[in-house]
């Protein structure tokens, strides 16, 4: 039996079965993806064969996934979603601020598994002047670079119905910070769902989390229609819940790889004296001229020198 993981709470996996039944699935103690030492060996998103007392069996092969380092374990890893058409990342300015290496950790894994990404920038309504500022400067860094941005409040609904036709007919996954407001956006664009919520620490103005387990939600109310080869039939489309996360540690990059996960920083990179330039010290690079000239943002830049301090490290850093 085939089916599709809606849902991984840790412990079970909801599956939803070709004939459009939903089955509460375990794995096997010593269930591993080839290759990949990971916390959740399946994920949501996932298409899987199911045995006899609902075991999941076989993983059949991922179009994409984002993965990001595990928080205590830091040779394995963890997926928060596969096979999906694209990512919201959500971002605020303030309570609590989103990190720019944040933001950029997230981009460069979407880039390497080729996940278009939309970055939404939520609790506009509490924006004093100075943040709003700080935002427009945020979004044109990001425009620049080629990514799409969007200023929405979940709390009082503002943008939030320009967001749906980006959402139409796709899988898109829901990601960011504990305490972003992931949970009151997919209130406003999804009524049916019910997301819980909570309000941020005032101690430390950080989040805390609300959604436990990553859960695939269905757009439109009629739950999940199924084609008869067994795929939810996609004429609405479907968010992808997950847990908030501190920090997001990279995974199983290699350093010469990493420049091409970097937009700008690829581009200028092709105009380096040497081909195997790290864009760090070399004479006649290219990137650091325009780091220099500020054709690169010194932020983005940062980023990247964080990321390629990660494969010297031995644990993971969550002060990110």
């Amino acid at each position: 039996m085939k089916g599709l993981v809606i849902k991984n709470t840790g412990s079970w996996y909801t599956v939803l079965t070709d004939s459009g039944q939903l089955l509460d699935c375990k794995v096997k103690g010593n269930f591993r993806l080839k290759g990949i030492r990971s916390t959740n060996p399946v994920a949501v998103g996932d298409r899987v064969t199911i045995s006899e007392g609902n075991w999941i069996t076989e993983i059949e092969d991922r179009r994409n996934y984002i993965i990001r380092k595990s928080i205590n374990l830091s040779k394995q890893s963890h997926i928060l979603a596969a096979n999906v058409d694209q990512a919201l990342l959500i971002v605020t300015i303030t309570k609590p601020q989103t990190s720019t290496t944040f933001i950029d950790r997230f981009l460069a894994s979407a880039e390497a598994y080729r996940v278009p990404v939309v970055l939404v920038f939520n609790k506009t309504d509490l924006l004093t002047d100075e943040e709003r500022h700080y935002q427009q400067l945020m979004v044109q860094l990001y425009e620049t670079v080629g990514y799409e941005c969007r200023a929405v409040s979940a709390e009082t609904g503002e943008g939030v119905e320009e967001l749906r036709p980006l959402l139409e007919g796709k899988i898109t996954l829901l990601s960011g910070n504990s305490g972003v407001g992931k949970s009151t956006l997919i209130n406003r664009l999804v009524p049916h769902a019910n997301q819980r919520t909570a309000d941020i620490s005032d101690a430390h103005q950080t989040g805390m989390h609300t959604t436990t387990f990553s859960e695939m939600i269905p757009l439109a109310v009629d739950a999940f229609p199924v084609n008869t080869n067994g795929s939810p039939v996609n004429t609405h489309g479907f968010l992808i819940d997950t847990p908030g996360i501190k920090g997001f540690g990279t995974f199983d990059m290699e350093r010469e790889e990493l420049t091409s996960y970097f937009k700008e920083i690829f581009e200028f990179s092709k105009q380096c004296r040497f081909s195997d330039c790290t864009h760090t010290h070399e004479p006649g690079c290219a990137v650091l001229k325009a780091v220099e000239d500020h054709y690169i943002a010194q932020s983005r830049y940062q980023s990247y020198l964080s990321m390629l301090d990660d494969k010297d490290e031995n644990k993971y850093r969550e002060a990110y």
